[in-house]
Parts: C-alpha cells; sequence; structure tokens
C-alpha cells in the first residue's frame, strides 16, 4: 500500500486516457509515460515494489520474471483476453492471482477478421500500395483481379466467443457456408443458430474451406497448430487468416507453402515472435500484414481498460475478480 493507504498498481503501457484517470482515482497508479516496453529487470523492479501490475500482451512474465524475491505483487490484472505472455502456472505456484478482459473485444476483433478476409481476397493491399507509389496507370478489365469472398466456404479453427461474431459475419453478410472444429464446441442451439456445420477434426475443416480463420487460444497444444502437414492440405485458391495468436502458425512452414503456391494467401494480425516478422513474408505481394490490431478501436482498448480495473477493484475489495483466470 501507498503511504496514502491506497494499493500501488504499475500499469506497463500507455492506456487511453480515460483508463489512465479512473485507475489514478482509484489507485496510486504508477503510469508509463514514455511507453516503453519494461525489460525484464524493469519487470521484476515492478514485482517487488507494487500491489498489482496491470500488464499487456507485449510483456512477457515468465517462471523467472516471478521467480523475484521479495515478491510483493498480488494479481497481474492482463490488459486483454489472451495471456499465453503469462506463465499461469507459475504466477498459481507464487500465490499471484491472474485475471484477463474477455467479451468486451469480440466484435472487434472479429470486424478485424473479416476486414483481412477481404483484403487479401481482393488485393487491397497491392492495390493502395500501386496507388501510392504512383504505379497505377488506370483501370483495365485484368487488373489485379481477385477471388470472390461471397458465398464461399469459411472454415474455422475454434469456434468461441471470436469465432461465432466472425461465423454471423459470415453468414449473414456474404451468404458464406461455415464449417468449424472445436474440441469443446458450444451447445448445439448456439451452432444451429449460426447454421454453422461441425467437422470432426481440424483437418476435415482445411480440406473443404475457401478460407480459413484461426480463432484457437494459444497453448502448448496449439503451438504450431498450422503447421507443414496441415497447411499441406488446403486448397492451393484457399487463405488462411490469423487473428488470434502468432505462435498457431509455424510461420516458416507457411513462407513454404506461399512460395510453393500451395495456398493463395495469407493476411495475418499476429505473429509468431511479435512484433519480429519472418522477413519472407514482407516481401509477398499475396499477403496482408497488420500491426495486431484486432481490438484497436478507441471504444474497445477503453473497455478493456475498464474491465481490468474492475477486476482490480474486485480484488483489493476482497471479492472475486470475475474474469478470474487463476
Amino acid at each position: 500500500m501507498s503511504a496514502a493507504g491506497r494499493p500501488t498498481v504499475v500499469v506497463t503501457r500507455r492506456l487511453p486516457a480515460p483508463v489512465e484517470a479512473e485507475l489514478t482515482r482509484a489507485f496510486d497508479a504508477r503510469l508509463n509515460r514514455d511507453d516503453h516496453p519494461l525489460t525484464p529487470a524493469e519487470l521484476q523492479d515492478a514485482l517487488r515494489s507494487a500491489d498489482a501490475l496491470l500488464p499487456t500482451v507485449s510483456d512477457r512474465i515468465t517462471a523467472a520474471t516471478l521467480a523475484v524475491e521479495p515478491l510483493r505483487t498480488r494479481i497481474l490484472a492482463n490488459y486483454g483476453v489472451g495471456f499465453n505472455h503469462i506463465d499461469v502456472a507459475a504466477a498459481k505456484a507464487r500465490g499471484v492471482v491472474v485475471t484477463n478482459t474477455p467479451e468486451v473485444l469480440t466484435d472487434d476483433t472479429a470486424d478485424d477478421a473479416i476486414m483481412l478476409m477481404l483484403m487479401v481476397a481482393r488485393r487491397a493491399g497491392e492495390g493502395e500500395r500501386q496507388v501510392r507509389s504512383g504505379a497505377w496507370t488506370g483501370w483495365r478489365p485484368t487488373h489485379l483481379l481477385g477471388t470472390k469472398v461471397s458465398g464461399k466456404t469459411l472454415g474455422l479453427i475454434g469456434l468461441g466467443r471470436i469465432g461465432r461474431a466472425v461465423a454471423r459475419r459470415a453468414r449473414h453478410g456474404f451468404g458464406m457456408r461455415v464449417v468449424f472444429h472445436d474440441p469443446y464446441p458450444p451447445p448445439a442451439e448456439v451452432v444451429a443458430e449460426l447454421a454453422a456445420e461441425p467437422r470432426a477434426t481440424v483437418e476435415d475443416v482445411l480440406r473443404e474451406a475457401d478460407f480459413v480463420s484461426l480463432h484457437s487460444p494459444a497453448t502448448p497444444e496449439t503451438r504450431h497448430l498450422m503447421n507443414a502437414a496441415r497447411l499441406a492440405l488446403m486448397r492451393p485458391t484457399a487463405f488462411l487468416i490469423n487473428t488470434a495468436r502468432g505462435d498457431i502458425v509455424d510461420e516458416a512452414a507457411l513462407v513454404a507453402a506461399l512460395e510453393r503456391r500451395h495456398i493463395a494467401g495469407a493476411a495475418l494480425d499476429v505473429y509468431e515472435k511479435e512484433p519480429l516478422v519472418t522477413p519472407a513474408l514482407l516481401t509477398m505481394e499475396n499477403v496482408v500484414l497488420l500491426p495486431h490490431l484486432g481490438s484497436a478501436t478507441q471504444e474497445t482498448r477503453v473497455a478493456m481498460g475498464m474491465r481490468a480495473l474492475d477486476n482490480l477493484m474486485a480484488f483489493f475489495a476482497g471479492t472475486a475478480p470475475r474474469d478470474r483466470v487463476v
């Protein structure tokens, strides 16, 4: 606790102004004024000196980081739904609560997936680059012919909140047929409402889909879920879209599949070694690359911060945070 009796919270990155104002009002908040990524040593200093951390996906909170002594921090109120950057087993072993911010970013991330699908299918990135560079010479019938989206088959790997939101947009907005695989599928009535067709395996989805969109959590089991063998099962006219987590895709295998034209293209918002991007992807015209924009709207980034704030308020009031992970 601070001298004023308020819990001390280290906020690892700049957050939208309304969130920082509320954090400062409720806590002794230590803000990251220059928005630099914290080093492991800085994270350990925070764990020693603060009652709570509000980290983001850019903070790697490993078992080694959490091994700090003395450990003062009692809760990691993660800003984001994914928490694979936190060693939750190590946190649990040290008695540190971990929370996340689900639900509030579902629509924006689903919009991002649809945007990527349209961009890669209709060659929007290539077209904009031509216009900006002055290379466009005018309309002609065979210029930048892309792939029609409406009426095609969308394959979803994962049918959680975001996967379901993508399915609704694809089905009702573009008349797409939706097939999916999820080892923990939603209730039958939810699947029926979506008019989505279950498949027994990931491989079954890949063989059938014109577009494959990934919506699986990042776990040890899903690392490199999309490997060389699975990429080889996709149609040569199919596109891969990833708005989930970067290490679900083996980027070296993806580059090879693209170079060999085993698939038609890819659209990525997340990367295996983010923020580093496999250099070969940067040279490929049939690849759309975005800088992790899934939840990047003013409304949602504020909502995420307020959700993290709610978790902190509940914890320090002695009640259970609603988004507790461990």
